[in-house]
């Protein structure tokens, strides 16, 4: 299945793309998603999700596929498999930026493939779903952003700190341990589910008043 989905961050394209690019910078902003290790354009990590009572954690590698500077767009390649299961999940990203004065609008469409218990909730939950956790990872990565800017000191103005090898060391990041989707789904499948309860209603509501207008028979 195909998802599009698109969000804004408060800085520039150029300043976007540069953090777009920061696999470690923006992992911890995306809910669930704990990010282990990092080699060049791969990296590698798990995501944990709660569907009601059921706990699933996906373990899976993801790469930079393209990367086009001059049209800031970038392709990503990821796939994972449940920990705990025999579910899989496949997806490509892909993300372009678009300049809007001080902000960049961000479009991203996911080409989707999921096997295993999730796959029961069909297109229309899942576009809800990813859409409110899209809504999550915006809002994270825009307080991110507004909260550590990365500038270029004025002259005369000490840069940042640097405190040494131990500074750059490879660390694991996270998000929120574990993001609800039956939570953030649970008012897209109430929504799906009116029209067909309110028809009922009406449906029932009809033939209780021709039961009530029904003549008597007299003997």
């Amino acid at each position: 299945m195909e998802l599009e989905n698109r969000f804004t961050v408060p800085v520039g394209v150029d300043e976007a793309w540069k953090v777009l690019l920061d696999v470690e910078r923006i992992a911890p902003c995306m809910p669930g998603a704990v990010l282990e290790s990092v080699d060049g354009d791969g990296f590698a990590g798990k995501v944990k999700v709660r569907l009601g009572p059921m706990s699933l954690t996906y373990r899976g590698k993801a790469s930079f596929t393209e990367k086009d500077e001059r049209a800031h767009r970038a392709v990503i390649a990821a796939s994972g498999r449940e920990a705990k299961g025999a579910g899989t999940a496949k997806a490509t990203i892909t993300a372009a930026l678009e300049e809007r004065g001080a902000e960049t609008l961000v479009r991203v469409r996911t080409d989707l493939a999921i096997t295993g218990r999730p796959a029961q909730f069909g297109r229309g939950i899942l576009e809800e779903v990813a859409g409110s956790l899209i809504g999550q990872f915006a809002d994270a990565l825009a307080a991110e952003v507004s909260a550590s800017p990365q500038s270029t000191p004025a002259p005369g103005e000490a840069g940042p700190v640097d405190a040494g090898p131990a500074a750059h060391a490879p660390a694991a990041t996270t998000g929120p341990a574990e993001v609800n989707l039956m939570k953030a789904a649970a008012w897209p499948i109430v929504r799906r589910a009116l029209p067909p309860l309110a028809a009922m209603l009406l449906v029932l509501a009809w033939m209780a008043h021709r039961r009530n207008r029904r003549p008597e028979r007299t003997a």
